[in-house]
């Protein structure tokens, strides 16, 4: 049961990270175009997967955000604004929901949910 704890302890994390991420042109005065996009809908479904990783958990959820969080760390390569402002928030926020979800993933093969027999 503490597995589960924790696992909803990340969960917040990311949607925390997720909310910050969307705000983020905002917060630290990203220049509009391809730069605010990606953080928004990055953030957006970050955010997302977090709420239904809460409401009720699946494994696939933890995967996917671990592929939203590597892209969020590599974008400012792909998308060319390295040197910013942005870069740095998107790299940290990235690695951080990246590294969740590999924790999420290791937490859940290490200890897999049991099912009740009824016994």
């Amino acid at each position: 049961m503490e597995n589960w704890t924790n696992a909803k302890l990340c969960d917040v994390a990311n949607l925390v990270l997720g909310a910050i991420l969307v705000a983020s042109p905002w917060l630290f005065g990203f220049a509009a175009g391809r730069v605010s996009e990606n953080a928004t809908i990055s953030g957006l479904v970050i955010a997302i997967l977090a709420i239904a990783a809460l409401a009720a958990f699946a494994v696939w959820e933890e995967w996917l955000n671990l592929v939203v969080g590597l892209w969020t760390l590599v974008s400012p390569w792909v998308l060319g604004f390295q040197g910013t402002t942005a870069m740095t928030v998107h790299v940290l926020i990235g690695a951080a929901v990246a590294l969740l979800a590999a924790i999420e993933i290791w937490m859940i093969t290490q200890n897999p949910p049991r099912l009740t027999t009824g016994r």
